[in-house]
């Protein structure tokens, strides 16, 4: 039944999460109609050519800003604008390349009828006809718009445009005299174009033409009498011309989508009055009953005109589908502030399209105009919009599929670059780009015509092998890690540690009392004192993990910054968290350094004289490294001697001297340590992948190339590659130091550091957590890098975390991929890669589908590209020292695992994803060198009680028998 939209934003709350908002791959239904329109004003230019009469937009264009008056858009306005009405073949062969089912249009009722009535321009006439012609040899559909707000002047002039009841007449007139000459070739035709903002703005505010200041009821009395001249012209066109020419007739409406403050009663309430405000306006009469919505008739009494009851059955079901306009027009721009009801605009095609099926009885929908805009700057790479296109296509589907909306029809906005109403030629809309300075108007495609092409081909989004989970496992030995940034350290002393004596006041305090001057003797330490690593033990033990991977802190080891001064609790602490970590078989990845807020986590003294800018800090870091490598060595097998490297907030020369001191712990661990403790060591990095924002653009290739030589290859390049810096690195500086006057200087190794350097790793570690895309044309100052020359953009339709982290499992594997390109078949372990929530169950669905996705996409990356991945860490451990990032939640002293813990421990008992088809991996057991040792080793506490049990059960054997004998001579 119709009118149940208010039901839509408590259905799109309770959708399963994430699962909804995932990208569908499939298609669209046969036969699904795929357009591009233009408005004649906004494109035809020739104002004055072939005998065309001036029309409001004309005399808005033109006239001087006054106080008082609305400013008009510009001195050029609409003149020339693209010059579609002399390069019609020009926007033919564009048609033509797009591939396109239909094109809309209007016609200009001022070329027609120049002064709006009789007498009518054969040349207009010959313009339009030579277009549908044309358009008819391309097999291209026509969608051709009666009135897109260029009202004739004469019309406004001799009776006050449409706040006169004379127009619907008019309107009447022009419409047949358009039916009778060009409905043999037209199937599709549009009424007009959303007549809110033509009654509302044209003549309520007066910011649009014909600037009319009437005031609200002004402007519901221009809406009335632009609904009676729909009204006319459907009957015409049904009464007189729909037996012989077979067409449709509708009207085009323009909507918003809003969406509640929070979810209430009222609030949803004042959503369905700002939607009945606006669209509800003009299709309630339409589409359900001839009259106006009754929250319009309830708040705005004597303003809105009545109809009666004839006019009302005249009104109603004068359409034959649903034309929707939706974008940029009308949302966020020319909606009044007042007709939100304070709620928040959103655009959720989706939930719109959703609305208008339930509102209005489940209607046959033509999307006749939707798209965004991009800055009036941007020429041809129009990333921005092509995600902008993919998000409402993408919704569009989804309403179609999984919302049962009947959608039969898309309509990209625009063809072409054009003058954008009150805007002007500040933003752009057009697939082909105009550079409006030029005589000859040439088009050049976008990236977004590529875009578009290829989705017509396809009809959609069709599923790709590449999009498909794989199933398959691990190798044998694989590292399944968590990671946590530093262990959680309590060194308070256990009581049995205590040496002083006490007296217990039995009597009156009942409290203990330290005896003075005695002492009992002291015990060694043992690792047994730390009840906090029991705990930490345990709840990995619960995660199955194989690894741990944690960082040592600098800082509180060597408070001094050299060895004058060892925190000596500390470093037993740590060898007893390995120890144990060892007992329980989880391998323990120790990173010496990783850079925190608080002076990097450098010891206070290196920081505050240079922190890495000092030379003298390689030094030190190589002391610290010996002294871990001396300390811990015996229970840790896995170095990372630094973690993360923040390389957005490096120096170059910090940089510098960071990569020496890591060749030198290395160097040292290599030398002096590897043949006895038999361990690895490397460097890990962070990597986030970077896409090409048009990935049609090669000026995009070049600036992601660019971003992760910048990002990866300043730090990976000297250790795994030749030696040195990568040379787009040195180039780009080179030139910008040249060209714009800047001194970055990257320094020079010598040749014996290049030697010292190059090849100091054993394996190559990278933190991962998301995927950015990145463009050259400047459109979002507060995105853009001045430096790098490169804009972020956001593809809309991906998932992202509540900080707005992009969730994109496939840019792990390509990021793997080109690591395996550059370097080589290098060991890889991915060391970190994770996704915040916000504490609340909902979100750690997003968590589940973050790790399982993530970790696909790293098996694709081994069986399918042959990447040697040795290991996968999730980040991060709990929720007390990485709040929202945890797999452990963290309330009230008490550790609870999340949904993602259990998730991630099947993967790991799974080794992956087997499926039917996986060949079962037998993986040989790790043969110890005294596996009798080993056994004795790990269950010490196991023996010592068996031990002790026997001890007991000898003696008291000794004393019964002993005792039995005594009482057996006694009684002899």
């Amino acid at each position: 039944a119709p009118g149940q939209g208010a039901g839509t934003w408590s259905r799109f709350a309770r959708l399963p999460y994430p699962q909804d908002q995932l990208f569908l791959h499939d298609t669209f239904p046969d036969g699904f109609l795929w357009g591009v329109g233009s408005a004649a004003y906004q494109t035809e230019g020739g104002w004055r050519q072939g005998g065309k009469g001036a029309s409001v937009w004309d005399i808005f264009a033109h006239r001087p800003a006054t106080p008082s008056g609305a400013a008009p858009p510009g001195p050029a306005g609409g003149d020339v604008a693209s010059d579609s009405y002399n390069t019609l073949f020009r926007d033919a062969e564009a048609l033509r390349r797009l591939g396109v089912s239909h094109y809309r249009f209007s016609l200009s009722w001022a070329r027609l009828l120049p002064n709006g009535t009789a007498p009518i321009n054969p040349a207009g006439l010959e313009h339009y006809r030579r277009l549908l012609e044309r358009l008819q040899e391309l097999g291209i559909e026509p969608v051709v718009t009666l009135y897109h707000w260029d009202l004739p002047q004469g019309l406004q002039d001799a009776f006050g445009g449409w706040a006169s009841p004379v127009l619907p007449q008019l309107f009447h007139d022009y419409a047949e005299l358009c039916f009778q000459h060009f409905g043999g070739l037209v199937r599709y035709w549009l009424t007009m174009d959303n007549p809110y903002v033509v009654a509302w703005h044209g003549y309520s505010t007066g910011r649009l033409p014909p600037g009319v200041q009437g005031g609200p009821h002004l402007g519901y009395q221009a809406a009335h009498h632009l609904l009676q001249a729909h009204a006319k012209v459907w009957h015409l066109y049904n009464d007189h011309f729909r037996p012989t020419q077979k067409g449709k007739v509708s009207i085009a409406l323009s909507s918003h989508w809003i969406k509640p403050q929070r979810v209430t009663e009222k609030n949803i309430n004042e959503c369905q009055k700002s939607l009945d405000f606006v669209l509800g306006w003009f299709a309630k009469p339409i589409f359900i009953d001839g009259d106006y919505p009754e929250s319009m008739r309830s708040n705005l009494s004597s303003l809105l005109p009545e109809f009666s009851e004839v006019e009302k059955k005249y009104i109603k079901g004068t359409a034959d589908f649903f034309a929707l306009s939706f974008g940029a027009t009308l949302s966020f721009q020319l909606l009044d502030s007042h007709m939100k009801f304070q709620q928040l605009e959103s655009i959720s095609l989706r939930q719109l399209l959703y609305w208008i099926s339930r509102e209005y009885n489940n209607p046959q929908i033509f999307i006749v105009e939707n798209s965004w805009f991009v800055s009036g700057s941007t020429k041809r790479d129009d990333a921005k919009y092509i995600y902008y296109l993919k998000k409402f296509i993408m919704e569009t589907l989804k309403a179609i599929r999984y919302d049962g909306v009947h959608v039969f029809g898309y309509t990209v906005w625009s063809l072409l670059d054009g003058f954008e109403w009150h805007r002007g030629y500040s933003i752009r809309r057009g697939l082909f780009y105009v550079d409006f300075q030029s005589h000859d108007k040439k088009l050049m495609p976008k990236s977004s015509v590529l875009f578009y092409q290829k989705l017509i081909e396809k009809n959609g989004f069709p599923p790709l092998p590449e999009n498909q989970p794989t199933e398959g496992v691990f190798p044998c030995g694989f590292a399944w890690g968590i990671v946590d940034n530093y262990v959680q350290v309590d060194t308070t002393p256990a009581q049995f540690l205590d040496s002083n004596v006490y007296v217990w006041d039995v009597h009156q305090t009942k409290k203990l009392i330290k005896v003075d001057g005695v002492f009992a003797s002291r015990r060694k330490h043992h690792c047994v004192d730390f009840a906090a690593i029991r705990l930490q033990i345990s709840l990995l033990q619960e995660m199955h993990v194989t690894h741990f991977h944690f960082s040592l802190k600098w800082s509180l080891i060597l408070p001094l910054g050299n060895l004058s001064l060892v925190n000596h609790t500390l470093v037993h602490y740590y060898q007893c968290f390995a120890s144990e970590l060892l007992r329980a078989n989880i391998t323990p990845v120790v990173a010496l350094w990783q850079p925190m807020a608080e002076n990097q986590e450098l010891p206070v003294s290196l920081a505050k004289y240079g922190a890495w800018e000092n030379p003298e800090t390689i030094q030190a870091f190589v002391e610290y490294a010996k002294f871990c490598f001396t300390s811990l060595g015996g229970q840790v097998k896995f170095w990372i001697t630094m973690n993360e490297p923040p390389v957005k907030n490096l120096t170059y020369t910090a940089g510098h001297n960071l990569l020496k001191a890591h060749a030198k712990a290395w160097h040292l661990y290599d030398q002096e340590f590897r043949r006895s403790q038999k361990g690895k060591i490397s460097i890990a990095l962070q990597g986030d992948w970077v896409e090409p924002a048009c990935p049609f653009s090669r000026n995009d290739q070049e600036v992601a190339d660019r971003i992760l030589e910048f990002d990866i290859g300043w730090l990976a390049e000297p250790i795994f590659g030749n030696g040195d810096y990568p040379q787009v690195m040195r180039a780009w500086l080179h030139r910008r130091n040249s060209v714009d006057l800047y001194n970055f200087h990257l320094p020079y190794f010598s040749e014996d550091e290049k030697k010292l350097i190059q090849g100091s790793f054993d394996f190559f570690a990278l933190s991962h957590y998301t995927t950015t895309l990145v463009g050259w044309e400047k459109e979002d100052a507060l995105k853009y890098d001045h430096y790098l020359e490169v804009q972020m953009i956001n593809d809309i339709t991906w998932l992202h975390s509540p900080t707005r982290a992009a969730v994109v499992p496939w840019g792990l594997r390509k990021l793997l991929k080109w690591v395996k390109s550059k370097y080589g078949d290098v060991p890889i372990y991915v060391t970190a890669n994770g996704i915040d929530d916000d504490q609340s169950m909902v979100y750690d669905k997003l968590r589940v589908y973050y790790i399982q996705n993530y970790i696909n996409e790293a098996l694709k990356a081994y069986t399918m590209d042959n990447v040697n991945l040795q290991g996968y860490f999730v980040y991060s451990f709990n929720d007390k020292t990485a709040p929202k990032y945890g797999l452990y939640s963290y309330v009230a002293n008490q550790y609870e695992p999340k949904p993602s813990m259990k998730h991630y421990r099947e993967i790991i008992d799974n080794n992956g994803f087997p499926g039917p088809k996986t060949t079962e991996l037998l993986c040989p057991e790790e043969i110890a060198s005294c596996p009798e040792c080993h056994f004795f080793r790990t269950r010490k506490s196991l023996l010592a009680f068996i031990s002790f049990i026997f001890v007991a059960f000898i003696v008291t054997i000794f004393f019964i028998t002993y005792y039995s004998r005594r009482v057996e001579r006694r009684y002899k």
